[in-house]
């Protein structure tokens, strides 16, 4: 990739190189432990090899040796099995009240229909006490599970926070679930505490989830206790649950609670959370990360990479059941008030987000990337309705931005703002490559590989690649990566998902390039490459031609093995409103396909679709729709409620059928 000044978006000014956080943390490093760095390359070599070195200076650096001590950084550096920071005692919770303060709210909570709402520190510390107190009276005790059915209201923060602050460990699902997608996930949980809202809003509609609610509690037999927030007061005729053993408690009827907040004195590996794969290509996996591992983690990643600041007010557009969620909720670790919006980011209309971000004061916001290329694709001026002054810096995530995306967001959505794409993901419940403040941000790249990420693109044969494309692995353990999955009792299933291709080393599962000056580009999943004629490619570099044209208002690509030895590569495309998938635009495609990237990228067919099936988070289902066109059922790669436009993999399950080439 070209890297002259035209593809240079931002560069750091002053503020950045001076005053940002990880410039504060380089000085430090130079007082207090003589260690010198010319610039953030040194500084991530030393962070990604001294690893003990590096991850008590961000113990020491963020107080957490006033918190606890330690017998060792990282007792064994073995992957899987790392052994971090034995000895060491914290909480989560506790840590998340460090830095409250009365001059700033804790929460921002936000509709589509109502004035935001302050939740002070104070509010907020009650809140937790009074939930921690009801969770204790259910029997609730450090290791039980106490699952979320709820949306990104005020109520799932607290209820996150009262969990990890008695030593059970939270897990959730957004009631946008389906209700078999839901059991898919909570009755490997096995909770012993449901805490469900009877409904959301959305698009400007409500949607009452009270039966749904009834239905899990009839699944999952271990539930004994119900906790019940009325976000919607409708049909208060349907019960909450069917079974005459569990009980139901109301919300708003807790009592309050005298005394201080009390926060369990637990191990740095306790588990903390269980996050969920998203389930499109078999059981969900459920994840377990530890309350050490994730403080650490994200005060690293928040503060030194992302340069969150207790001033900043911190919007992630999400749902509970996206890992950004629970990266949100670590903005409390930095003392950031955080911005809950309980809504559609496309409504009134496609700005829906950025006004959201307008009437909170949001200065650092997060989206996907589909969300920033559907408000580009719009032609939506955002500039002339909308005062985005507060805003200093866009994160992006969840897939490949286009081009021309990436400079839209400089020139027409808020120029001069820092935009921070980043790849990590729930496997980890942070970043491994993204944004730095010291460095420039340049079209297609994500700045840098994370401090204390020893990133790396290997090829097949395990040898590092320099400016060429590869596997992401990571070659030295992190302290958020799974302690283990949820049923996994020998590890086998762990094993299977990070460390089969390369033992001890973590394979990621993303095509990767690492250029000289450490920016990195993400090409797709590597187990959807395409490979026509022995030429790896990743699905992102098609959309960002395809989806660059006007016509094309979503697409979707796959190369399918064939038993015989063949390779297929079919192009599915959603046309613009409008527009028909005819031979002209299907020359036009191909045409732009072999002029940007090479012949050898045309698809054998263009096909159109109705939609693109995605993850409720936004990822396209490439794997999945690929083993529906070599023969896989819908109900073997799919889980119920799982995905957007659910109906389509019936439509591709029938093109495997009717229209798949002769072998």
């Amino acid at each position: 990739m070209n890297t002259d000044d035209t593809d240079l978006l931002w560069s750091p000014g002053p503020r950045e190189t001076q005053d940002s956080n990880v410039a504060c943390f380089m000085r430090w490093l130079g007082t207090t432990r003589g260690l010198h760095f010319a610039d953030y390359a040194e500084l991530w070599r030393w962070s990604a090899t001294d690893l003990p070195g590096f991850w008590s200076a961000v113990w020491e650096y963020y107080g957490l040796d006033a918190v606890s001590g330690y017998d060792a950084v990282l007792a064994d550096a073995s992957m899987p099995g790392a052994d971090w920071f034995p000895g060491a005692r914290l909480n989560f919770a506790e840590r998340c009240f460090a830095h409250a303060c009365d001059t700033r709210p804790a929460l921002v909570a936000v509709t589509e229909d109502a004035e935001p709402v302050d939740i002070s520190w104070e509010e907020l510390r009650g809140q937790v006490a009074d939930v921690a107190a009801a969770l204790r009276r259910m029997g609730v005790a450090p290791g039980d599970r106490v699952a979320g059915y709820l949306p990104n209201i005020a109520q799932s923060v607290v209820a996150l926070l009262a969990t990890a602050s008695v030593g059970a460990v939270w897990t959730a699902c957004s009631p946008d679930f389906g209700t078999p997608s839901v059991l898919a996930r909570l009755s490997q949980a096995r909770p012993v505490v449901l805490v469900a809202a009877d409904g959301y809003r959305y698009g400007g509609k409500e949607y009452d989830r009270r039966a749904a609610i009834a239905e899990l509690v009839d699944g999952l037999p271990t539930v004994r206790h119900v906790l019940a927030v009325d976000r919607l007061g409708t049909a208060p005729e349907t019960p909450w649950s069917r079974r005459p053993d569990v009980e139901v408690h109301v919300w708003s009827e807790l009592p309050a609670v005298e005394g201080p907040l009390e926060f369990a004195d637990v191990p740095f590996d306790h588990p903390l959370w269980i996050l969920w794969s998203s389930g499109t290509t078999g059981v969900p996996k459920g994840i377990v990360q530890g309350h050490g591992g994730i403080v650490v983690e994200l005060l690293k990643a928040l503060g030194l990479g992302a340069d969150l600041r207790a001033e900043d007010r911190y919007l992630f557009v999400t749902s509970t059941s996206w890992m950004v969620w629970n990266f949100l909720v670590g903005g409390l670790l930095h003392g950031s008030t955080i911005v809950l919006y309980d809504g559609s980011p496309t409504f009134p209309d496609v700005a829906g987000a950025w006004r959201v971000a307008e009437r909170t004061g949001a200065t650092m916001v997060g989206v996907g990337a589909a969300y920033l290329a559907a408000v580009e694709k719009s032609g939506t001026d955002l500039a002339a309705g909308l005062d985005l002054g507060a805003l200093r810096s866009v994160m992006q995530t969840g897939s490949s931005l286009p081009a021309s995306t990436w400079r839209w967001v400089h020139e027409r959505l808020a120029p001069d703002v820092w935009l921070q794409s980043i790849c990590g993901g729930t496997d980890i419940c942070s970043v491994l490559a993204g944004g730095s403040p010291l460095l420039p941000v340049r079209v297609g790249r994500i700045q840098c590989p994370s401090l204390g990420v020893a990133l790396d693109a290997w090829d097949p044969a395990g040898r590092p690649l320099t400016g060429e494309q590869g596997e992401l692995v990571v070659t030295a353990p992190l302290p958020s990566m799974p302690l283990y999955f949820v049923d996994d009792p020998d590890g086998a299933r762990y094993r299977a998902s990070y460390f089969d291709t390369y033992p001890g080393v973590w394979r990621h599962g993303d095509w990767v390039t690492v250029h000289p000056d450490l920016s990195v580009v993400v090409s797709g999943r590597s187990d959807s490459t395409l490979n026509r004629m022995g030429v790896r490619m990743g699905s992102a570099d098609i959309y960002d031609v395809v989806e660059q044209l006007p016509e094309v208002a979503d697409s979707l690509v796959v190369g399918v093995e064939r038993p015989d030895g063949g390779y297929f590569m079919p192009l599915f495309v959603v046309a613009a409103e409008g527009t028909a998938v005819d031979d002209g635009l299907r020359e036009r495609i191909a045409g732009a396909v072999r002029r940007r990237l090479s012949p050898r990228h045309v698809p054998d067919v263009i096909v159109p679709i109705a939609a693109v099936p995605r993850t409720l988070t936004g990822k396209k289902l490439e794997v999945p729709v690929k083993r529906i066109l070599q023969g896989a059922s819908v109900g073997d790669v799919s889980s119920a409620g799982a995905v957007t436009h659910p109906e389509t993999l019936a439509w591709f399950a029938e093109y495997a059928r009717r229209s798949m080439p002769a072998e």
